[in-house]
């Protein structure tokens, strides 16, 4: 087997595509790989298949998977057709894409490192530009989201990560059941949500069961707007409750530490962390401290007990049993004196629905969290992104499971 032989067969061409020559430049570590096109004067249109006729060519060349310590390039005079209803086109080579300056073999080993490590470190690694490693993504994420069949989404979290400094923020919709991405959209106003939606048939719309999300009103507005029974769907997750009451106790905390301080009492230097701890997984030590500073019947000892309490009505029952449990608390927090907490039970009772649907369906938004894990991991790796929708690439390459390989 001569070296064109092999190259061809590495290459998989077959008619009308054959290589012509194989050349070795050993001064510039190179290998150039000539490929002919053999004329048999029939022609097509790439785009509808429809009998054209021939234009002109024009000289192509690709970058290669390297042979031995060789940069790998593969040239061709490729044909342009004239097609009646399209105009002049290329021909589709068989290996690579339109408008790519590499091999899909190629392009194959550059998303799997893409995969593992930043774009700068692979273009060192591939002797690439970032411009030229970005593009790669950048088909690659075409390509997934082009293949993509959103056929049945029914529990979805709705969440936003800041994309850059001065409150510029991406909007991330996930799929809970396959825990992976399905959305992300520039901005967190109502229409960077309602653009997922929107995208949604009415049957898929209707599918959808469970909407997890903060209690953003932009997000909400979106959801109510699309999706049918939305009252019924919306659901708050127990972390940014806990989050609102973790905030309102250590507010009362500190204004008492204050107050404390000024007569001399150190009572409440360094218990922060204390009253903010789950009670569940408190060592016993801990436990211990706690009891004695509740002895001494501070502010801060209620308003942690209203936390603890509001905590431990998530288990499930009936829904007037929840409703019903959680009006209690509000009536109790709201006539508790502490601002701190009337502000939270204010929170709660306009957003009580929402809460409610979160204890039926147990639903929760820690896969959206997970996911928004991985996405300052991305974000980390690339050590920040000033352009934003390179940023809203790189979060569907890593956490969209699209499938980004290329079919020829």
């Amino acid at each position: 087997m001569d070296d064109r032989e092999l190259y061809a067969q590495v290459l998989g061409l077959v008619s009308p595509w054959d290589v012509q020559s194989v050349e070795l430049k050993h001064s510039v570590g190179k290998i150039e790989v000539s490929v002919v096109f053999d004329d048999d004067g029939t022609w097509s249109c790439p785009e509808c298949s429809s009998a054209a006729t021939h234009h002109d060519t024009r000289r192509r060349s690709w970058r290669h998977l390297d042979t031995c310590q060789f940069k790998t390039i593969l040239s061709a005079d490729v044909p342009r057709v004239r097609c009646p209803e399209h105009g002049v086109l290329q021909l589709r080579v068989p290996w690579a894409e339109p408008g790519s300056r590499f091999t899909a073999l190629f392009e194959g080993v550059a998303i799997a490192w893409l995969k593992e490590a930043s774009i700068s470190a692979v273009g060192r690694m591939m002797d690439l530009t970032w411009d030229q490693v970005d593009g790669i993504m950048e088909r690659a994420v075409r390509r997934g989201l082009a293949r993509r069949r959103l056929t049945k989404l029914t529990h979805i979290g709705v969440d936003e990560v800041a994309a850059k400094r001065r409150h510029r923020y991406l909007t991330i919709v996930s799929d809970h059941v396959e825990d992976k991405v399905v959305h992300v959209s520039i901005g967190r106003k109502k229409g960077a949500l309602s653009s997922f939606f929107a995208k949604l048939t009415p049957a898929q719309r209707n599918a959808v069961q469970v909407v997890t999300m903060d209690m953003w009103q932009a997000f909400i507005s979106a959801t109510e707007e699309w999706i049918p029974d939305a009252d019924r769907k919306i659901a708050f997750d127990k972390f940014h409750v806990a989050q609102h009451l973790g905030d309102a106790v250590d507010k009362v905390r500190r204004a008492e530490n204050k107050e404390l301080l000024a007569e001399g009492d150190r009572a409440l230097v360094g218990t922060r962390y204390l009253w903010l701890r789950n009670s569940t997984k408190m060592k016993e030590s801990a436990e211990q401290a706690l009891d004695t500073l509740r002895e001494k019947a501070l502010k801060v000892a209620r308003a942690w007990v209203f936390k603890e309490i509001a905590m431990g009505l998530w288990w499930k029952r009936s829904r007037e049993q929840i409703e019903d449990a959680w009006k209690r608390w509000c009536r109790s927090a709201a006539a508790s004196r502490l601002e701190p907490i009337i502000k939270v039970q204010a929170l709660v009772r306009g957003h009580l629905g929402g809460i409610v649907n979160a204890v039926v369906h147990q639903a929760s938004n820690a896969r959206a969290e997970g996911i928004n894990s991985g996405i300052q991991r991305v974000k980390f790796m690339a050590r920040g992104f000033r352009n934003t929708e390179r940023f809203r690439r790189a979060i569907y390459f890593h956490l969209g499971k699209l499938d980004l390989s290329i079919a020829l």
